[in-house]
């Protein structure tokens, strides 16, 4: 049965304080501080080898954490260039193997951006790099992997939460993952209204089903904005001079009864914040099992 989780991208400031110095001991140092959920990040390519990640994966699933992976970032399924195009699906693949050998079975994806072309033209465009993808996946056997187009912060991506929904209305196996910070951003600070973090999880609901949204992948962290950019740089909890705030999110994930993996971005402090998104939650009154 499904259960929420909660984990940190990558490993906080604290991770290397505490003297810790390798990957292996990643499972232990989350287990310490109550999480469940770690992202591997791959950001900048996917450098771990299958033997590895197969024993980073039997560690963590010994402490019940759940591995999810973030592909690269220069994925861009929305270019004009077919070789771009094709590599991209080559990323992704690369990505749920890694994620695959380590026990996980979601992989996080920036899809790209629109540049020079309208965003209906790189939204068609995504769309066929992502049925590439989906065949991939299902040539190489890896049908239960779940790719995660996330929403993105600045204005001139892919990325609304709307053109993430309709990415996920070509495969039941594409779930969306919804940075809400990076949806704050777009929109100037418009999660100060709880009513508009409500509207995230109708409009989820509307396009997925109930069932497909309770499992929704989300990131979050405190996000400094520029008009009209978006997106500028990731803050941590305690700079609360920058939004949003995780408190109407946890209302919202009682209310529909999810269960999303919440994966904490901030800057250094993200096992941390991550557990006091756990708290948050908890102090709410929502269900861990």
């Amino acid at each position: 049965m499904a259960k929420i989780r909660f984990g940190p991208a990558g490993n906080s400031e604290s991770f290397s304080q505490m003297g810790y110095r390798n990957n292996l001991q990643i499972p232990g140092y989350l287990e310490q501080l109550g999480l469940n959920a770690y992202e591997y990040q791959c950001g900048r390519g996917v450098k771990i080898s299958q033997e590895n990640a197969q024993k980073f994966g039997k560690l963590a699933a010994e402490r019940d954490i759940q591995l999810s992976v973030h592909a690269p970032y220069y994925i861009s399924m929305s270019s004009l260039e077919e070789e771009k195009r094709q590599r991209s699906v080559d990323y992704v693949l690369q990505s749920a193997q890694a994620v695959a050998a380590m026990g996980g079975n979601r992989i996080v994806i920036h899809t790209g951006s629109c540049g020079k072309i309208s965003r209906e033209q790189a939204l068609e465009l995504c769309r066929q790099t992502m049925r590439m993808c989906i065949a991939k996946l299902d040539e190489e056997g890896l049908q239960e992997i779940h790719m995660c187009p996330e929403t993105m912060g600045k204005l001139n991506q892919l990325g609304t939460l709307e053109e993430v929904l309709e990415l996920c209305r070509l495969d039941d196996r594409i779930l969306p993952c919804v940075d809400f910070g990076h949806l704050n951003a777009r929109t100037y600070g418009g999660l100060a209204r709880p009513q508009a973090v409500r509207e995230i999880f109708e409009q989820m609901e509307n396009v997925l089903g109930l069932d497909r949204m309770r499992l929704f992948h989300a990131h979050f962290s405190r996000i400094e904005f520029t008009v009209p950019g978006g997106e500028k740089r990731h803050w941590t909890f305690a700079d609360t001079q920058y939004g949003p705030e995780f408190e109407p999110v946890a209302d919202l994930i009682i209310q529909k009864g999810c269960t999303p993996t919440l994966i904490c971005e901030s800057a250094g402090t993200q096992a941390e914040d991550a557990a006091q998104m756990k708290a948050i939650y908890r102090e709410k009154g929502g269900a861990l099992e």
